[in-house]
């Protein structure tokens, strides 16, 4: 697989992606009227149009030359953190075909290793409380929930879960001078 920076052509493509992996996913949980009004054509539009001015940043996972995915990142929105250390994964999305392949897996330790490389201490993500599949996958890798929630409207008041992961710096933490000699 391979990962590489968002462009302008794969607007449509990333919009096709969101709103059916919304559609699927969030099934049951958003609105049916509201996932039937989610408009791909329009959302590409608006992606090429507003691409980047949020200070998100989004990679595509391609396999085989297809996009199968992707990942936005960029510098947490909230304002109770401190954002100069704190990035944020805005989302994760995949073409269903291509769930539990390892691609989600691969794009979020991707974003992980550009806040590392940033020098970036933690990284926080926000889930639909009672998303529990993606709930569980965010935990395996490593994301906790800190207890911060806050509602979204999607047709209806949801209540999202912030979760965070701490990272470990090599230069603050050196396995070997935790170990006594005798």
């Amino acid at each position: 697989m391979e990962i590489r920076r968002v462009t302008s052509e794969d607007a449509e493509v990333i919009a096709k992606i969101h709103v059916s992996a919304w559609r699927i996913a969030y099934r049951g949980l958003v609105p049916d009227a509201h996932l039937a009004k989610l408009n791909d054509e329009k959302l590409a539009a608006w992606l090429r149009e507003h691409w980047g001015e949020r200070g998100e940043e989004t990679y595509v996972a391609q396999q085989y030359g297809e996009v199968v995915g992707f990942v936005t990142m960029g510098g947490c929105r909230d304002e109770d953190v401190e954002q100069a250390a704190v990035g944020e994964i805005w989302a994760i999305y995949l073409l269903e075909r291509h769930w539990r392949k390892g691609y989600g897996t691969q794009l979020c330790r991707y974003a992980e290793s550009l806040f590392r490389q940033r020098g970036w201490r933690r990284a926080v993500l926000w889930v639909f409380g009672g998303n529990d599949e993606s709930r569980r996958f965010y935990e395996a890798m490593g994301f906790r929930p800190d207890g911060a929630t806050k509602m979204l409207q999607v047709g209806k008041a949801l209540e999202a879960v912030r979760y965070w992961k701490e990272f470990i710096h090599h230069e603050d933490h050196d396995p070997a001078s935790s170990l006594t000699t005798p």
